[in-house]
């Protein structure tokens, strides 16, 4: 019986990129506030976007998380609009209640 070692060698890429001021200073900030290093937060933001199947975001839209709300409220009135009895005095007086 044998005993083998496997050896991963990861090889590591440096390159440049640039970036804009402002987005420098608040990755720095995070990382600096969540004790990691700048490369390592990048590392990890590239990780996740690689990561995320493309064209869907990662983070579902307001349209979606309300989709179940939509139409669980019921006023009895179709359409308040319709009704005159909403609009009676609607626009009067409306420079002074300003």
């Amino acid at each position: 019986m044998g005993l083998w070692l496997i050896c991963r060698r990861v090889l590591r890429m440096k390159t440049t990129i640039e970036v804009p001021d402002d987005l420098y200073r608040r990755a720095k900030s995070e990382a600096a506030l969540s004790g990691r290093k700048l490369k390592d937060l990048i590392e990890e933001g590239l990780r996740l976007v690689l990561k995320s199947p493309r064209g869907e975001p990662l983070r579902p839209s307001l349209a979606d998380l309300m989709k179940g709300g939509c139409g669980i409220v019921d006023s009895g009135v179709p359409d308040l609009a319709s009704n005159k009895k909403h609009l009676a005095g609607f626009g009067r007086n409306a420079r002074r209640d300003r």
